[in-house]
């Protein structure tokens, strides 16, 4: 029976957690929000009056309207706030266009690839149905999982140092256009499952790049130069020794 090294376990565990982690923050679109309060009697004001109507607010509550807007790599929405009033749509403008936005959606969805590619390749080098383990294949795997994390790392850390500046080139941008208020972009929740899964992969991958080294088994007493197998825990002189049938007599 094998026994599977403790790297081996960890990095089997942390590598899929991270990769869902990443997945997950790479389809949300959290990566940045952002409020604002609008007043019902400027640009839009029309729209917004009768979507609110249709939500339910009271009139009261009309006068002005907080916005929640959030951005993600794929998808962006817009919200009021306290009612049913939401709107998502694909990126598309200037923050569409923008090369560290370009940069982060590559070096997620390359990571992606090398990650799952990796837990495949460790899954192989594990072999939980054999005694011996590939341990070449298995750290193979680790190293691939190690890179992905460090892909999504470098996305992460692309998009967050730019964050409040993604897609202001253009003034005729929503965001930054003068007639509406502006809004005060922060990070979001996805880009915070975003860092966890990358740290969870390259603490995974890192563990399975300890495939690389063979346990050191014991040795035998009378034969100091010859190790011991852990399936075959004596001696050499008892496990050479040939097979000897008992048979029980009885009268």
């Amino acid at each position: 029976m094998m026994h599977t090294p403790a790297s081996m376990v960890m990095g089997i565990v942390f590598a899929p957690l991270g990769l869902v982690l990443v997945f997950t923050a790479a389809i949300t679109p959290q990566w940045r929000e952002g409020q604002a309060r609008l007043s019902m009697a400027g640009p839009g004001s029309f729209f917004l009056r009768t979507g609110v109507k249709g939500s339910g607010l009271k009139s009261g509550s009309m006068e002005a309207l907080l916005l929640l807007r959030s951005d993600g790599l794929w998808e962006s929405c817009l919200q009021v706030e306290h009612s049913e009033l939401k709107q998502c749509w694909p990126v598309a403008g200037p923050y569409q266009r923008d090369p560290r936005v370009r940069l982060a959606q590559g070096l997620v969805l390359t990571s992606l690839f090398l990650c799952g590619t990796g837990i495949v390749l460790a899954c192989i080098g594990v072999r939980c149905w054999t005694d011996v383990p590939l341990r070449g294949v298995a750290a193979t795997g680790g190293l691939l999982v190690v890179m992905a994390g460090l892909l999504s790392l470098t996305a992460l850390g692309v998009y967050t140092h730019n964050l409040t500046s993604l897609g202001m080139a253009d003034p005729n941008h929503v965001i930054n256009n003068p007639r509406f208020p502006p809004l005060s972009l922060r990070p979001a929740g996805s880009l915070y499952f975003g860092w966890l899964g990358s740290c969870l992969q390259v603490v995974g991958g890192g563990a399975l790049l300890f495939s690389f080294k063979r346990p050191r088994y014991p040795t035998c007493p009378s034969c100091p130069k010859l190790p011991v197998c852990p399936a075959y825990p004596s001696c050499p002189e008892i496990t050479n020794k040939p097979d000897t049938d008992v048979y029980e007599v009885s009268c």
